[in-house]
């Protein structure tokens, strides 16, 4: 266990003052811990598990790889998909902080377009085909196949195709 919570802290992005805070350990015990000097009892495993997010099997390293690793295979195509607004891609499994989307601006119907969209997190759009104009806020960008940007998704946004043009961008969203 001592390396496998080291690591989970870590990629928590928590320190052990951080970390004993959150399980209400202290840090000596948590350290001791991280280096095997320390076996946590259930109890403290319960806590520690709490903390970081994760489960006990997890702190342990009873998980697997896959469970780590989602696959969203495509779906067999089809005229009503390709023709849709929006397509979640990824990030349909729970716990996951991504979210990915293809989304087709010219294809969106009745005066949506209009519409200016915000939320929490950050965003990067990739553009997969054609050209796309991004405005965020008051500033319009014109994008080309193979132009990327990432933005703070708390400033209001939204996507059009240029020129009545078919086209297509990837859109991740991390919900912060």
């Amino acid at each position: 266990m001592a390396l496998n919570l080291k690591f989970l802290r870590v990629q928590s992005g928590l320190t052990l003052e951080q970390l004993a805070s959150d399980s209400g350990l202290t840090r000596s015990y948590l350290s001791k811990v991280e280096r095997g000097i320390s076996k946590p009892s259930i109890e403290s495993a319960l806590k520690i598990a709490s903390a970081l997010g994760v489960t006990v099997e997890n702190l342990f390293g009873r998980s697997t790889v896959a469970d780590a690793v989602s696959i969203v295979r495509a779906p067999a195509p089809s005229e009503e998909e390709a023709r849709t607004y929006m397509s979640l891609v990824a990030g349909v499994s729970q716990g996951r902080l991504m979210r990915a989307f293809v989304l087709r601006p010219g294809e969106r119907a009745g005066g949506h377009s209009k519409i200016m969209s915000h939320h929490d997190g950050e965003e990067i759009l990739y553009v997969l085909t054609g050209r796309i104009e991004l405005q965020i806020g008051n500033r319009k960008e014109m994008l080309n196949v193979g132009d990327c940007v990432q933005f703070n998704s708390t400033i209001a946004h939204k996507l059009r195709s240029v020129d009545g043009e078919d086209a297509s961008v990837l859109v991740v969203i991390v919900a912060k």
